[in-house]
């Protein structure tokens, strides 16, 4: 199979959609996925099939967009997350169609309705979570079909509708114990009281 790709160092499935010159090395984006121009997405990154990525969005290096994720303009997601399959990201708290009359005003500008979410580095979203407009704490985890309505403190396990945190986890992925030490790695967690 030809790939077509804007380096040699980037694969993009000729099946792909890619607008965006701003992609770093080592970067493949596969069948059906489609990067908007405006994007900017790092090295290393792996872009699944039927993955949209809207103008504005960032994705730092080495990040993982399983399959159908959406990825809208004012998301940025940082080096090291990892994003599971059908994961919806949003960006606007009251949303109405722009075309509506009554909500033309509202939509005139992106700083009267764009919601800012970052999702910090080494985090990890579950299969079919929604996130709205948060922050998302470095190395937290989402379990899958949760809904983050509110800010989620580093090494959280956030489960449910809406989201709460249900436990810690270390930077390896494992379940902290009680005594916020990791099973399987021996390190000892700092965790917010």
């Amino acid at each position: 199979m030809q790939s077509t790709s804007k380096t040699d160092e980037v694969f993009i499935h000729p099946m792909a959609l890619v607008e965006t010159s701003e992609i770093g090395k080592g970067t493949k984006v596969w069948a059906f996925a489609q990067v908007m121009s405006g994007a900017c997405i790092g090295s290393n990154c792996n872009i699944a099939g039927h993955a949209f990525v809207e103008t504005g969005a960032l994705l730092g290096s080495r990040v993982t967009l399983k399959n159908q994720v959406m990825v809208w303009n004012g998301v940025t997601i940082e080096d090291d997350v990892f994003v599971g399959p059908g994961v919806i990201f949003t960006n606007d708290l009251t949303p109405r169609s722009p075309r509506t009359p009554a909500a033309a005003e509202r939509y005139s500008t992106p700083a009267k309705w764009l919601g800012r979410t970052r999702i910090g580095r080494g985090a990890s979203i579950g299969a079919g979570s929604v996130i709205l407009p948060v922050n998302v704490g470095t190395h937290a985890m989402i379990a899958a079909g949760s809904v983050v309505t509110k800010d989620v403190p580093p090494h959280a396990l956030m489960k449910g509708n809406p989201a709460r945190v249900s436990g810690w986890v270390c930077f390896c992925g494992s379940k902290l114990d009680e005594h916020q030490a990791c099973p399987s790695c021996k390190k000892i967690i700092t965790v917010p009281e």
